[in-house]
């Protein structure tokens, strides 16, 4: 069934769960006519994934005069012509200078101030400066992006020991929140320039960066992470469970490590307006150079932030599902749409678990359905 021009999607989905779609035949065997449930099922998924749509930029409703856009270029008329220009002038002769020399200053203000205070003895006194440092050099960063960021609730801004858990949109997310306070990152040791700002920033804050060996082991990464919450002094951790870039449009499945830990949760829901720029990293597509550059000329980086009150685990509630009740609260607060599938699917198949339950799933409705008519029948001959 087509939706009407003001939809989203291109189809109309039928959510109908499997069980109510086929148990109303009230048989007992397998009948020709069910593969026709997972054959529809199956176009849809063709015609609109709901997944592999979240790894490519979000589509504009009216142009906003920048080149990105998922449908192919349309000459419409001499004038608007004229003014694309024009702002491609102003973009990339104008801004991307002022940007690019504002952002060499905050990075080499982060590699050189880091490294200073990191010679410092561990006090109050290192800390703080660490935290002066950290702030003034994010919120440079952000100017070179014409950020315009709006927070919101800022009484549940994450303290020290917790966890603050977010969306994952692009690696500019962490500027967007250093800007209004320090965190803890977590992440792999990188060569290059991002090495040598890991390397430069870890002296002067308790950051938890892990080999690329050792990132795979999890009972470490658990155990490191543990002891860090577990000092109340220390900064809190800020945690992308998702794991990779989302385009900004949902939230999918968080990984339960985050939420196996303990502590206290500071969800944070960031959400950008692409009227103004595509924050969204497509890693798939452009390499960071391209990003960055992209980024930068755009017109502004513009989004809004909200701290949500800090959550505990439930007794009696696994960490899966405490990730999803993290996750449900991000995505009502940022108007998201809540998915419970993996991020990891942008670069793997889907698991042979998620087949296989479908397949437990149909065939204990049969051997629940044969359960009801053997009883009608002995109903009957009763």
């Amino acid at each position: 069934m087509l939706k009407s021009p003001a939809a989203n999607g291109i189809i109309e989905r039928d959510e109908t769960p499997m069980e109510k779609e086929i148990e109303h035949l009230h048989r007992v065997e397998f009948e020709f006519s069910d593969i026709f449930y997972f054959c529809r099922k199956g176009f849809e998924a063709i015609v609109e994934d709901e997944v592999t749509q979240r790894f490519s930029s979000e589509e504009l409703v009216s142009w906003n005069l920048l080149t990105r856009t998922n449908v192919n270029f349309h000459y419409v008329s001499l004038r608007l012509t004229v003014v694309w220009v024009i702002g491609v002038i102003v973009r990339y002769c104008l801004l991307l200078p002022l940007r690019f020399t504002l952002a060499a200053i905050g990075i080499t203000s982060m590699i050189v101030g880091t490294t200073i205070v990191g010679q410092l003895p561990n006090s109050s006194v290192k800390d703080y400066l660490s935290e002066v440092v950290h702030l003034t050099c994010s919120r440079i960063l952000v100017r070179a992006l014409s950020g315009t960021i709006h927070y919101h609730n800022k009484e549940n801004k994450p303290q020290k020991g917790g966890i603050c858990v977010a969306n994952h949109t692009s690696p500019i997310d962490v500027i967007i929140l250093t800007n209004d306070g320090c965190y803890a990152m977590v992440g792999q040791v990188h060569g290059g320039l991002m090495g040598v700002i890991q390397s430069a920033t870890v002296k002067a804050c308790p950051h938890v960066w892990f080999e690329r060996s050792e990132i795979k082991d999890r009972h470490l990464v658990t155990k490191r992470l543990r002891e860090h919450v577990a000092d109340k002094s220390k900064l809190p951790i800020l945690i992308f469970p998702e794991g990779t870039c989302i385009n900004n449009t949902s939230v999918m499945m968080f990984k339960k490590g985050s939420f196996e830990i303990g502590g206290t949760i500071y969800p944070v829901a960031i959400k950008y307006d692409p009227q103004f720029g595509d924050a969204f990293w497509n890693s798939s597509k452009y390499n960071l150079v391209s990003y960055l550059l992209r980024i930068m000329t755009s017109w502004a980086i513009v989004c809004n932030v909200w701290y949500l009150p800090p959550m505990v685990r439930k007794e009696g509630e696994d960490a899966v599902q405490f990730a999803n009740r993290v996750k449900s609260a991000i995505a009502r607060q940022g108007g998201l749409t809540e998915l419970p599938w993996d991020g990891g699917l942008k670069r793997a198949k889907v698991k042979d678990t998620f087949k296989e339950e479908q397949q437990k799933n149909y065939s204990k409705m049969l051997v629940r359905n044969g359960s009801i008519g053997s009883l009608s029948t002995g109903t009957e001959s009763d």
